[in-house]
């Protein structure tokens, strides 16, 4: 582990759409953090997101955002197959690392990235935000003190209608093509919500899946079934489908006790509702401006060694271990 730094002076490989309000403007948020410089390919659009979001510097090669003297952590945003190589090459030039979910393409290049975090002793995380909102640290407290009794089961409900830009064969969002994503929408949003089940229940023990591609539009898999095994006991089953009508729309998960239920969303802003013995009750706190701020700011204090993130690289290849052992890749 590196000493403590005062002031955690940011860079950003990869300043796309999930910079422009999720992240980006969070690191000038957090006391004792800036955004000090940004990389992008395109040197027009990294010099237009600095303008825009009063960054100093900004850059076309990674390369040189890395051995920049005045940025000491870096935040790759990146799609997931170039997360390992730009992690690996900031964390071997000393530099702690903030990387977008999922970690890495595959299993294999996250056990790579917490290698090399391991030998050199430089910090890694992973965007695993939900960890660090209040909606979800209210559904771990309510099943830390088993307000619903023993879990009995899990499901994960996610059903999406395809996006406009689905419907472009010949050119096709990189969420959808496995070279570059790890997977299809699969590997992108589920991976939220496998995840938010790592951090409630532990570790998964064994995961099984199915997999098909209904729709046609890419082909990479577009429904997905799974059965997961906790080290704990507990069993999940989830379903994903990314090709239902519109009206279709479906985004719950349900954690089924012996004494009641809680229901929540991963990606709508809807109540957590807890039914217990008869009672109802539903919780809904407020959404940050910038969804990322909390497990920033947690980055930010572990940094200072004042604090402790919640999504570290544990976590991260542990989830990315999971989606390739449904998807059939281990």
């Amino acid at each position: 582990m590196l000493n403590p730094l005062k002031e955690i002076r940011w860079g950003i490989i990869g300043c796309g759409n999930v910079t422009e309000k999720k992240s980006g403007p969070a690191f000038n948020k957090v006391k004792g953090s800036s955004l000090v410089a940004v990389m992008r390919r395109s040197a027009n659009l990294a010099e237009e997101y600095a303008r825009r979001h009063g960054v100093p510097k900004w850059y076309a090669d990674a390369e040189e955002l890395i051995s920049d003297s005045n940025v000491n952590a870096v935040y790759v945003a990146t799609p997931p197959s170039s997360h390992a190589d730009y992690a690996i090459r900031s964390m071997l030039a000393g530099k702690p690392v903030y990387v977008e979910k999922p970690m890495a393409s595959g299993y294999e290049e996250c056990q790579r990235m917490n290698e090399v975090a391991t030998e050199t002793g430089v910090p890694l995380f992973t965007a695993y935000y939900r960890r660090s909102l209040p909606y979800f640290l209210k559904v771990k407290e309510l099943v830390d003190k088993e307000v619903v009794g023993k879990v009995m089961l899990t499901t994960i409900t996610l059903h999406v209608p395809p996006r406009p830009e689905d419907y472009h064969a010949g050119q096709l969002p990189w969420r959808v093509i496995p070279s570059i994503a790890g997977g299809g929408y699969f590997y992108d949003l589920a991976s939220h919500q496998i995840d938010l089940l790592d951090f409630l229940f532990g570790p998964i023990a064994a995961a099984y899946g199915r997999t098909y591609n209904r729709g046609g539009l890419y082909t990479a898999e577009d429904t997905v079934f799974a059965t997961l095994e906790f080290e704990n006991g507990i069993v999940a089953h989830g379903s994903w489908c990314f090709t239902v009508y519109p009206g279709n729309h479906y985004d719950k998960i349900e954690i089924l006790g012996s004494d009641g239920a809680i229901c929540f969303s991963t990606f709508q802003n809807t109540p957590v509702v807890i039914t217990s013995k008869n009672k109802r009750s539903e919780y809904l706190p407020g959404i940050p401006e910038n969804i990322q701020f909390y497990l920033i700011k947690s980055i930010v204090e572990e940094l200072q060694g004042i604090g402790k993130c919640p999504s570290d690289g544990s976590n991260g290849e542990r989830t990315n271990k999971v989606m390739d052992m449904i998807l059939g890749k281990i």
